[in-house]
Protein backbone atom coordinates (compact mmCIF):
# COMPACT_ATOMS: atom_id res chain seq x y z
CA UNK A 1 0.00 0.00 0.00
CA UNK A 2 1.38 3.61 -1.14
CA UNK A 3 1.86 5.90 2.24
CA UNK A 4 -0.61 8.02 0.97
CA UNK A 5 -4.20 7.42 2.58
CA UNK A 6 -6.41 5.98 0.26
CA UNK A 7 -9.80 8.48 -0.08
CA UNK A 8 -12.14 5.18 -1.27
CA UNK A 9 -11.66 1.96 -3.10
CA UNK A 10 -11.17 3.90 -6.56
CA UNK A 11 -8.25 5.77 -5.32
CA UNK A 12 -7.43 2.34 -3.42
CA UNK A 13 -7.73 0.65 -6.79
CA UNK A 14 -5.25 3.43 -8.52
CA UNK A 15 -2.29 3.45 -5.85
CA UNK A 16 -2.04 -0.26 -5.33
CA UNK A 17 -2.59 -1.75 -8.78
CA UNK A 18 -2.01 -0.89 -12.51
CA UNK A 19 -5.47 -0.20 -13.44
CA UNK A 20 -6.39 3.28 -14.34
CA UNK A 21 -9.61 4.88 -14.60
CA UNK A 22 -10.96 8.04 -16.83
CA UNK A 23 -13.94 10.13 -15.77
CA UNK A 24 -17.06 9.04 -18.43
CA UNK A 25 -17.73 13.30 -18.69
CA UNK A 26 -15.98 16.40 -19.60
CA UNK A 27 -18.14 18.22 -16.54
CA UNK A 28 -14.92 19.61 -15.05
CA UNK A 29 -17.06 19.45 -11.84
CA UNK A 30 -17.52 15.51 -12.07
CA UNK A 31 -13.82 15.55 -13.74
CA UNK A 32 -12.85 16.84 -10.09
CA UNK A 33 -14.21 15.07 -8.41
CA UNK A 34 -12.61 11.72 -10.18
CA UNK A 35 -9.28 13.05 -10.61
CA UNK A 36 -9.42 13.47 -6.31
CA UNK A 37 -10.25 10.02 -6.55
CA UNK A 38 -7.29 8.88 -8.86
CA UNK A 39 -8.43 9.51 -11.92
CA UNK A 40 -5.74 9.83 -15.44
CA UNK A 41 -8.31 10.74 -17.94
CA UNK A 42 -11.54 11.43 -19.17
CA UNK A 43 -13.70 11.68 -22.17
CA UNK A 44 -16.40 13.69 -24.44
CA UNK A 45 -18.85 13.15 -26.91
CA UNK A 46 -21.72 15.03 -28.68
CA UNK A 47 -24.01 12.83 -25.85
CA UNK A 48 -22.08 14.23 -22.96
CA UNK A 49 -21.24 17.43 -24.24
CA UNK A 50 -25.53 17.70 -24.24
CA UNK A 51 -25.92 17.00 -20.97
CA UNK A 52 -23.05 19.33 -19.54
CA UNK A 53 -24.81 22.16 -22.02
CA UNK A 54 -27.92 21.22 -20.36
CA UNK A 55 -27.21 21.38 -16.82
CA UNK A 56 -24.89 24.78 -17.16
CA UNK A 57 -27.60 26.07 -20.16
CA UNK A 58 -27.23 29.39 -17.89
CA UNK A 59 -23.40 29.29 -18.22
CA UNK A 60 -23.30 28.24 -21.94
CA UNK A 61 -26.29 30.36 -23.35
CA UNK A 62 -24.21 33.38 -23.63
CA UNK A 63 -21.63 32.02 -25.41
CA UNK A 64 -24.01 30.13 -27.98
CA UNK A 65 -25.41 33.77 -28.36
CA UNK A 66 -22.09 34.87 -28.70
CA UNK A 67 -20.74 32.66 -31.64
CA UNK A 68 -24.14 33.51 -33.52
CA UNK A 69 -23.63 37.22 -33.29
CA UNK A 70 -19.72 36.84 -34.20
CA UNK A 71 -20.80 34.73 -37.25
CA UNK A 72 -23.61 36.19 -39.06
CA UNK A 73 -23.72 33.02 -41.64
CA UNK A 74 -22.99 30.25 -38.88
CA UNK A 75 -25.47 27.11 -38.67
CA UNK A 76 -25.93 25.36 -35.46
CA UNK A 77 -23.92 22.54 -36.28
CA UNK A 78 -21.15 25.15 -36.39
CA UNK A 79 -21.55 26.56 -32.85
CA UNK A 80 -22.42 23.19 -31.82
CA UNK A 81 -18.82 21.97 -32.69
CA UNK A 82 -17.18 25.74 -31.43
CA UNK A 83 -19.19 24.20 -27.81
CA UNK A 84 -18.16 20.94 -27.94
CA UNK A 85 -14.16 22.17 -28.67
CA UNK A 86 -14.47 24.50 -25.74
CA UNK A 87 -16.17 22.55 -23.37
CA UNK A 88 -13.64 19.51 -23.96
CA UNK A 89 -10.97 22.47 -23.83
CA UNK A 90 -11.72 23.06 -20.62
CA UNK A 91 -12.17 20.34 -19.03
CA UNK A 92 -8.25 19.42 -20.94
CA UNK A 93 -6.54 22.01 -18.75
CA UNK A 94 -7.32 19.93 -15.65
CA UNK A 95 -5.76 16.73 -17.01
CA UNK A 96 -2.73 18.73 -18.24
CA UNK A 97 -0.49 18.59 -15.16
CA UNK A 98 -0.55 14.72 -15.33
CA UNK A 99 -0.04 14.48 -19.19
CA UNK A 100 3.35 16.36 -18.34
CA UNK A 101 4.37 14.88 -15.58
CA UNK A 102 4.11 11.38 -17.44
CA UNK A 103 5.30 12.41 -20.47
CA UNK A 104 2.24 12.07 -22.51
CA UNK A 105 1.39 8.60 -21.25
CA UNK A 106 -1.96 9.61 -19.03
CA UNK A 107 -4.02 13.10 -18.31
CA UNK A 108 -5.69 12.57 -21.60
CA UNK A 109 -9.33 14.01 -22.78
CA UNK A 110 -11.01 12.00 -25.83
CA UNK A 111 -12.62 13.91 -28.38
CA UNK A 112 -15.11 12.34 -30.24
CA UNK A 113 -15.68 12.73 -34.91
CA UNK A 114 -18.33 13.08 -35.77
CA UNK A 115 -21.19 9.91 -35.42
CA UNK A 116 -22.24 10.70 -38.81
CA UNK A 117 -18.75 10.46 -40.38
CA UNK A 118 -18.80 6.62 -39.61
CA UNK A 119 -18.61 5.35 -43.11
CA UNK A 120 -15.97 7.99 -44.36
CA UNK A 121 -12.52 7.53 -43.54
CA UNK A 122 -10.86 10.62 -45.00
CA UNK A 123 -13.53 12.74 -43.33
CA UNK A 124 -12.67 11.23 -39.44
CA UNK A 125 -9.29 11.80 -40.17
CA UNK A 126 -9.53 15.52 -41.49
CA UNK A 127 -11.56 15.88 -38.13
CA UNK A 128 -9.33 14.26 -35.92
CA UNK A 129 -6.26 16.30 -36.93
CA UNK A 130 -8.34 19.64 -36.47
CA UNK A 131 -8.95 18.32 -33.12
CA UNK A 132 -5.78 16.76 -32.19
CA UNK A 133 -4.58 20.79 -32.79
CA UNK A 134 -6.95 22.23 -30.21
CA UNK A 135 -5.27 21.03 -26.97
CA UNK A 136 -2.03 18.98 -26.57
CA UNK A 137 -3.33 15.76 -24.16
CA UNK A 138 -5.78 14.61 -26.60
CA UNK A 139 -7.17 11.03 -27.53
CA UNK A 140 -9.25 11.21 -31.31
CA UNK A 141 -12.12 8.78 -30.82
CA UNK A 142 -13.26 6.97 -33.75
CA UNK A 143 -16.25 4.42 -34.30
CA UNK A 144 -14.93 0.97 -35.19
CA UNK A 145 -16.07 -0.08 -38.42
CA UNK A 146 -14.32 -0.89 -41.18
CA UNK A 147 -13.62 2.61 -42.15
CA UNK A 148 -12.97 4.05 -38.49
CA UNK A 149 -10.31 0.95 -38.13
CA UNK A 150 -8.87 2.50 -41.28
CA UNK A 151 -8.63 6.04 -40.06
CA UNK A 152 -6.95 4.92 -36.73
CA UNK A 153 -4.12 3.60 -39.27
CA UNK A 154 -3.85 6.46 -40.68
CA UNK A 155 -4.17 8.99 -37.72
CA UNK A 156 -1.88 6.51 -35.57
CA UNK A 157 0.64 6.88 -38.50
CA UNK A 158 0.19 10.63 -38.30
CA UNK A 159 1.28 10.90 -34.28
CA UNK A 160 -2.30 11.09 -33.29
CA UNK A 161 -3.25 8.98 -30.00
CA UNK A 162 -6.22 7.60 -30.90
CA UNK A 163 -9.29 6.04 -28.96
CA UNK A 164 -11.24 3.36 -30.97
CA UNK A 165 -15.11 3.14 -29.54
CA UNK A 166 -18.42 2.02 -30.70
CA UNK A 167 -16.91 -1.38 -29.69
CA UNK A 168 -18.57 -4.37 -28.07
CA UNK A 169 -16.43 -7.39 -29.85
CA UNK A 170 -13.14 -9.04 -29.44
CA UNK A 171 -12.95 -8.91 -33.48
CA UNK A 172 -13.77 -5.02 -33.42
CA UNK A 173 -10.91 -4.33 -30.41
CA UNK A 174 -8.53 -6.72 -32.07
CA UNK A 175 -8.92 -4.57 -35.12
CA UNK A 176 -7.97 -1.38 -33.85
CA UNK A 177 -4.66 -3.08 -31.82
CA UNK A 178 -3.62 -4.68 -35.06
CA UNK A 179 -4.18 -0.99 -37.16
CA UNK A 180 -2.39 0.74 -34.52
CA UNK A 181 0.61 -1.83 -34.84
CA UNK A 182 0.31 -0.87 -38.45
CA UNK A 183 0.59 2.53 -38.27
CA UNK A 184 3.58 2.64 -35.13
CA UNK A 185 5.81 0.47 -37.48
CA UNK A 186 4.95 2.99 -40.26
CA UNK A 187 6.17 5.99 -38.23
CA UNK A 188 9.06 3.96 -36.80
CA UNK A 189 10.37 2.87 -40.19
CA UNK A 190 10.55 6.62 -40.98
CA UNK A 191 12.13 7.15 -37.88
CA UNK A 192 9.43 9.16 -36.20
CA UNK A 193 8.87 9.36 -32.87
CA UNK A 194 6.20 7.33 -30.55
CA UNK A 195 7.18 7.91 -27.31
CA UNK A 196 4.81 10.01 -26.14
CA UNK A 197 1.97 8.51 -27.99
CA UNK A 198 -0.80 6.39 -25.84
CA UNK A 199 -3.67 5.16 -28.08
CA UNK A 200 -6.10 2.63 -26.18
CA UNK A 201 -9.63 1.05 -27.62
CA UNK A 202 -12.61 0.79 -25.56
CA UNK A 203 -14.85 -1.98 -25.41
CA UNK A 204 -18.64 -1.30 -24.51
CA UNK A 205 -19.39 -3.63 -22.22
CA UNK A 206 -22.65 -3.09 -20.90
CA UNK A 207 -23.94 -2.72 -24.37
CA UNK A 208 -22.97 -5.61 -25.11
CA UNK A 209 -24.90 -6.71 -22.33
CA UNK A 210 -28.18 -5.02 -23.30
CA UNK A 211 -27.45 -6.52 -26.90
CA UNK A 212 -27.53 -10.02 -25.81
CA UNK A 213 -30.95 -9.06 -23.29
CA UNK A 214 -32.69 -7.43 -26.25
CA UNK A 215 -32.30 -10.53 -28.52
CA UNK A 216 -33.34 -12.79 -25.18
CA UNK A 217 -36.12 -10.79 -25.24
CA UNK A 218 -37.55 -10.79 -28.83
CA UNK A 219 -36.32 -14.31 -29.85
CA UNK A 220 -37.48 -15.95 -26.62
CA UNK A 221 -34.59 -16.87 -25.37
CA UNK A 222 -35.15 -18.34 -21.74
CA UNK A 223 -31.19 -18.73 -19.60
CA UNK A 224 -30.38 -17.85 -16.12
CA UNK A 225 -31.14 -14.03 -16.39
CA UNK A 226 -27.36 -13.73 -14.17
CA UNK A 227 -25.50 -15.41 -17.28
CA UNK A 228 -26.23 -12.19 -19.32
CA UNK A 229 -24.09 -9.98 -16.73
CA UNK A 230 -21.32 -11.69 -17.69
CA UNK A 231 -21.39 -11.43 -21.94
CA UNK A 232 -19.09 -8.58 -21.80
CA UNK A 233 -16.83 -9.51 -19.12
CA UNK A 234 -16.31 -12.77 -20.94
CA UNK A 235 -15.27 -10.83 -23.90
CA UNK A 236 -13.37 -7.68 -22.39
CA UNK A 237 -11.46 -10.49 -20.33
CA UNK A 238 -10.42 -12.51 -23.53
CA UNK A 239 -9.94 -9.35 -25.29
CA UNK A 240 -6.93 -8.41 -22.83
CA UNK A 241 -5.51 -11.85 -23.41
CA UNK A 242 -4.61 -11.60 -26.79
CA UNK A 243 -3.61 -8.29 -26.20
CA UNK A 244 -1.41 -9.28 -23.76
CA UNK A 245 -0.27 -12.25 -25.97
CA UNK A 246 0.45 -10.57 -29.45
CA UNK A 247 2.23 -7.52 -27.27
CA UNK A 248 -0.10 -4.73 -29.07
CA UNK A 249 0.81 -1.14 -27.60
CA UNK A 250 -3.06 0.03 -27.46
CA UNK A 251 -4.25 0.27 -23.64
CA UNK A 252 -8.22 -1.71 -24.11
CA UNK A 253 -10.58 0.64 -21.68
CA UNK A 254 -13.81 -1.05 -20.71
CA UNK A 255 -16.88 1.29 -20.93
CA UNK A 256 -20.96 1.35 -20.48
CA UNK A 257 -21.34 0.37 -16.76
CA UNK A 258 -24.27 -1.82 -15.79
CA UNK A 259 -23.10 -3.20 -12.52
CA UNK A 260 -19.94 -3.82 -10.13
CA UNK A 261 -18.45 -6.66 -12.00
CA UNK A 262 -17.81 -3.68 -14.86
CA UNK A 263 -15.40 -2.72 -12.51
CA UNK A 264 -14.24 -5.20 -9.59
CA UNK A 265 -13.79 -8.16 -12.61
CA UNK A 266 -10.92 -5.83 -14.32
CA UNK A 267 -9.00 -4.90 -11.06
CA UNK A 268 -5.42 -5.80 -11.48
CA UNK A 269 -5.18 -5.14 -15.13
CA UNK A 270 -3.08 -2.81 -17.12
CA UNK A 271 -6.39 -1.27 -18.71
CA UNK A 272 -8.59 2.03 -17.90
CA UNK A 273 -11.75 2.15 -17.45
CA UNK A 274 -14.53 5.19 -18.01
CA UNK A 275 -16.64 5.39 -15.23
CA UNK A 276 -19.19 7.79 -15.12
CA UNK A 277 -19.70 10.10 -12.27
CA UNK A 278 -22.76 8.20 -10.49
CA UNK A 279 -21.01 4.72 -10.58
CA UNK A 280 -17.94 6.76 -9.36
CA UNK A 281 -19.66 7.38 -6.08
CA UNK A 282 -21.63 3.96 -5.47
CA UNK A 283 -18.41 1.92 -6.06
CA UNK A 284 -17.13 4.63 -3.68
CA UNK A 285 -19.10 3.73 -1.18
CA UNK A 286 -19.45 -0.06 -1.67
CA UNK A 287 -17.52 -2.62 0.39
CA UNK A 288 -16.92 -4.13 -2.75
CA UNK A 289 -12.98 -5.82 -2.18
CA UNK A 290 -10.37 -3.92 -4.14
CA UNK A 291 -8.42 -6.49 -5.33
CA UNK A 292 -6.91 -7.95 -8.36
CA UNK A 293 -9.45 -10.10 -10.49
CA UNK A 294 -8.54 -9.58 -13.85
CA UNK A 295 -7.22 -13.41 -14.27
CA UNK A 296 -10.30 -14.82 -12.78
CA UNK A 297 -11.72 -16.99 -15.33
CA UNK A 298 -15.66 -16.57 -16.36
CA UNK A 299 -17.16 -19.60 -15.25
CA UNK A 300 -16.78 -21.77 -18.22
CA UNK A 301 -20.64 -23.22 -17.61
CA UNK A 302 -21.59 -19.50 -18.16
CA UNK A 303 -19.63 -19.21 -21.79
CA UNK A 304 -21.11 -22.08 -22.37
CA UNK A 305 -24.72 -21.46 -22.49
CA UNK A 306 -23.96 -17.89 -23.69
CA UNK A 307 -22.17 -19.31 -26.98
CA UNK A 308 -24.91 -22.32 -26.87
CA UNK A 309 -28.16 -19.82 -26.89
CA UNK A 310 -26.92 -17.02 -28.28
CA UNK A 311 -25.41 -16.36 -31.63
CA UNK A 312 -24.38 -13.16 -31.18
CA UNK A 313 -22.35 -13.85 -28.37
CA UNK A 314 -20.72 -16.04 -29.91
CA UNK A 315 -19.60 -13.39 -33.18
CA UNK A 316 -18.62 -11.26 -30.60
CA UNK A 317 -16.64 -13.51 -28.35
CA UNK A 318 -14.46 -15.33 -31.05
CA UNK A 319 -11.67 -13.40 -32.12
CA UNK A 320 -12.63 -14.42 -35.64
CA UNK A 321 -16.92 -13.92 -35.30
CA UNK A 322 -16.81 -10.83 -37.44
CA UNK A 323 -15.33 -9.47 -40.34
CA UNK A 324 -14.40 -5.60 -40.67
CA UNK A 325 -17.18 -5.74 -43.26
CA UNK A 326 -19.64 -6.80 -40.28
CA UNK A 327 -18.55 -4.46 -38.10
CA UNK A 328 -21.37 -1.89 -38.69
CA UNK A 329 -24.14 -4.25 -38.96
CA UNK A 330 -23.23 -6.11 -35.78
CA UNK A 331 -26.24 -5.15 -33.60
CA UNK A 332 -24.59 -2.90 -30.79
CA UNK A 333 -23.38 -1.43 -33.43
CA UNK A 334 -26.14 -0.25 -34.97
CA UNK A 335 -28.00 0.33 -31.75
CA UNK A 336 -25.45 2.17 -30.36
CA UNK A 337 -24.48 4.51 -33.53
CA UNK A 338 -28.52 5.34 -33.88
CA UNK A 339 -28.16 6.99 -30.42
CA UNK A 340 -24.74 8.86 -31.04
CA UNK A 341 -26.13 10.12 -34.15
CA UNK A 342 -29.88 10.92 -32.10
CA UNK A 343 -27.50 12.57 -29.19
CA UNK A 344 -25.31 14.73 -31.46
CA UNK A 345 -29.68 16.08 -33.05
CA UNK A 346 -30.53 16.27 -29.75
CA UNK A 347 -27.43 18.86 -29.24
CA UNK A 348 -28.20 20.56 -32.60
CA UNK A 349 -31.63 21.24 -31.34
CA UNK A 350 -30.14 22.60 -27.72
CA UNK A 351 -28.34 25.21 -29.70
CA UNK A 352 -31.13 25.89 -32.36
CA UNK A 353 -33.64 26.73 -29.47
CA UNK A 354 -30.93 29.75 -28.51
CA UNK A 355 -30.72 30.56 -32.54
CA UNK A 356 -34.07 30.40 -32.45
CA UNK A 357 -35.98 31.14 -30.13
CA UNK A 358 -40.08 29.42 -29.91
CA UNK A 359 -42.20 32.27 -29.92
CA UNK A 360 -45.06 30.15 -28.62
CA UNK A 361 -43.24 29.76 -25.55
CA UNK A 362 -44.62 31.78 -22.50
CA UNK A 363 -42.59 34.97 -22.10
CA UNK A 364 -41.60 35.21 -25.63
Amino acid sequence: MSAIQARGPLHRMSLTTPTEFWNDSCSVEELGYAIENGATGGTSNPIIVGQVLKKSLDVWRPRVVELFARNPEATEEFVAWKIIEEISVRASTLLKPLFDSSKGKKGRLSIQTNPRYFRDAKTMVEQALHFHGLYPNNNIKLPVTKEGVQAVEELTYRGVSVNGTVSFTVPQVLAVGAAVERGLARREKEGKDISTMSPVCTMMIGRLDDWLKKVAEKKGVITDPGYLEWAGVAAMKKAYRIYRQRGYRTRLLNAAYRNHMHWSEFIGGEISMTIPYDWQVRFNASDVEVKSRIDDPVDPKIIAELERKFPEFRRAYDENGLAPDEFESYGATRRTLRSFIAGYEDLLKMIRDIMIPDPDIKGE
